[in-house]
């Protein structure tokens, strides 16, 4: 089942594509102001709650969209039932694969999630006629690909500390207000432990290290600021942009 067939969740939003928050990062990045107005023409914005499902692995989604907001997880189960949590989509990150029928993982909100959603058949008809749309999705498709093989470098070869900085380094980097060094992290600590292969009690440890050396201050249950990012990047053994994390 899948769960955008609800036709009454949906809702229009009157900010044209020039105001959008991801515009520069975003699928539409490289478009003309004439194929912005074909995309907006046929949009349409959803937004899920913390909690719940957007797609089920298997299922066929009659829609792509992007990340406008929020932080959903992509989840893969196993024959035997287990799951392990494999990717975080974050704002600008694409939802979707023209041309596949089916998607291969569970894509949940992790925090209030919204999307900016396209039919996948008028879509993927747009995407033939406009180049500048078909280009930036092969880019971002490599971006993607590029991201999970340094994902796979920092499973495999990281200590707790680097990889708790790496994620912690990636949400801030791409938090809406990135200059402001602080965002709310979407994820619990259990569920970061997943994503990174640790448990839960190495989670806080490492975050409490963090703090306690003032790379990082907490404010509340989920807030952290960061007053330098270079330092936690030098921890993280990241390059200047930061991100071994897509």
């Amino acid at each position: 089942m899948t769960v955008i067939s609800d036709p009454l969740r949906f809702a229009r939003q009157e900010n044209s594509c020039q105001g959008c928050p991801i515009r520069e990062r975003a699928l539409c990045a490289h478009c003309t102001d004439s194929e912005l107005d074909r995309l907006e023409v046929m949009k349409s914005y959803r937004t899920w709650r913390a909690g719940e499902v957007v797609m089920c692995e298997g299922d066929d989604p009659d829609f792509v969209a992007s990340v406008v907001s929020g932080c959903a997880t992509l989840t893969r189960t196993s024959e035997d039932g287990r799951a392990q949590m494999v990717g975080l989509l974050l704002p600008s990150d694409f939802v979707g694969r023209p041309g596949r029928a089916t998607a291969p993982y569970e894509i949940a909100a992790a925090s209030d999630l919204t999307l900016c959603m396209f039919r996948k058949a008028p879509f993927e008809k747009l995407t033939a006629e406009m180049p500048h749309l078909h280009t930036r999705l092969l880019e971002m498709a490599l971006d993607e690909l590029d991201a999970a093989r340094d994902w796979m470098f920092l499973l495999a070869r990281k200590t707790a500390r680097e990889k708790v900085a790496t994620f912690l380094l990636a949400l801030l980097r791409r938090a809406p207000n990135a200059s402001a060094r602080r965002m709310e992290i979407p994820l619990s600590r259990e569920a970061i432990a997943s994503y990174l292969g640790l448990t839960i009690e190495t989670v806080s440890r490492q975050i409490t290290a963090l703090r306690k050396e003032g790379l990082i201050e907490l404010e509340g249950a989920r807030g952290i600021f960061c007053p330098d990012l270079s330092r936690l990047a030098e921890v993280a053994g990241a390059d200047e942009d930061g991100g071994l994390v897509a």
